[in-house]
C-alpha cells in the first residue's frame, strides 16, 4: 500500500500514484486513462478530458473563485468547479464524473440552504448531512439482516456469524475526504454509510445509481441523517487484518452505539 510519504515526493501524475487495486479505488478505474502531467491545471484539465457526456459542470482553477462568493453558490450559479492540483479535489473530480446528479443534487441543497440561510452562523441540519455525504459517505447496498446489525452497531454480529452476507453486499467510497484519507489508511477511518435500495454494481454502468440517489436525497431524508458509522477497513475483504476475529475487538474503533438520552 502506498505510504503518505512516498505520495508526498512522487512527482508522477495524481492518477499514476494510485493503487488501483485497492478495492476503494477500484470503481474509478475506467477514469485512469490519458492524464497529463504535473503542470499547474493539471488536474481540472484532465477532469474535463475525461468527463462523459451528461456530466453538468466544467472543471476550473481555484483562482476563478472570488474570495467573496462561498464555493457551493459558485458552482450552482455558473457550473464551474474550483479545482487545485490536489488529492481532495482530484477524487472529489473522479465522483462528479462517476455520480454527476447525485453531486449536482446535494451542490443544490447547498445553495438553496445558503439563499436561505445565509452563511454566517451554524449551517444547519441539511447543509451539515449533506456536507457529511459529500465528504464521508460509503454506499452501501446489502440485505437487511447486515443493516440491521450495522445501524445497532453490533460489531461481533455484523464480522462474525454474518460475515458470509458480505459476499452479496455492494458497496462504493463517495465521499471525497475518505477517499483521501484512505490513500495511507489506518484503522480508525470512520465512513458514513448510506443505504442505497436498488442492487448496482459500482465497477459498472453507475446511472441507475445516480438517478436513484436523485430522488432519495431529500432535504427532510438528509436532515435527518439516516447514516450509520463504520470503521471501513473492518469491510472483510478490504483489509488483511481484519481476517483475525480480534481485530474487531478494539474499542477505541468499533465502539459500542451511544444510547439516546433518558433511554
Amino acid at each position: 500500500m502506498t505510504s503518505a510519504a512516498s505520495l508526498a515526493t512522487d512527482a508522477r501524475p495524481l492518477p499514476d500514484r494510485l493503487d488501483w487495486q485497492a478495492p476503494w479505488y477500484r470503481p474509478l478505474q475506467p477514469l485512469r486513462a490519458a492524464w497529463p502531467g504535473t503542470r499547474a491545471g493539471a488536474v481540472a484539465a484532465a477532469l474535463n478530458a475525461r468527463a462523459p457526456a451528461g456530466v453538468p459542470v466544467r472543471f476550473v482553477p481555484q483562482s476563478r473563485l472570488p474570495p467573496e462568493q462561498p464555493y457551493e453558490t459558485f458552482i450552482f450559479s455558473t457550473g464551474q468547479v474550483p479545482t487545485r492540483d490536489n488529492w481532495h479535489d482530484f477524487f472529489n473530480g473522479l465522483i462528479w464524473l462517476r455520480l454527476p446528479r447525485t453531486k449536482a443534487r446535494l451542490n443544490a441543497l447547498q445553495a438553496a440552504e445558503i439563499a436561505r440561510r445565509g452563511t454566517g452562523g451554524t449551517r444547519g441540519p441539511l447543509r451539515d448531512a449533506a456536507t457529511l455525504f459529500d465528504e464521508n459517505a460509503l454506499l452501501l447496498h446489502a440485505p437487511d439482516a447486515l443493516w440491521q446489525a450495522l445501524a445497532a452497531q453490533r460489531w461481533q454480529l455484523l464480522f462474525g456469524p454474518l460475515r458470509p452476507l458480505w459476499r452479496h453486499a455492494r458497496m462504493l467510497v463517495f465521499g471525497h475526504s475518505a477517499l483521501e484519507k484512505l490513500l495511507a489508511p489506518y484503522k480508525s477511518i470512520c465512513v458514513h454509510v448510506w443505504r442505497v435500495a436498488p442492487a448496482f454494481d459500482p465497477a459498472g454502468d453507475l446511472r441507475a445509481l445516480d438517478a436513484w440517489l436523485v430522488a432519495d436525497l431529500t432535504p427532510g431524508k438528509l436532515a435527518a441523517k439516516p447514516f450509520a458509522p463504520l470503521p471501513v477497513l473492518g469491510i472483510p475483504g478490504w483489509w488483511p487484518a481484519n481476517a483475525d476475529a480480534a481485530f474487531y475487538k478494539d474499542p477505541h474503533v468499533f465502539r459500542a452505539r451511544r444510547r439516546p438520552p433518558g433511554a
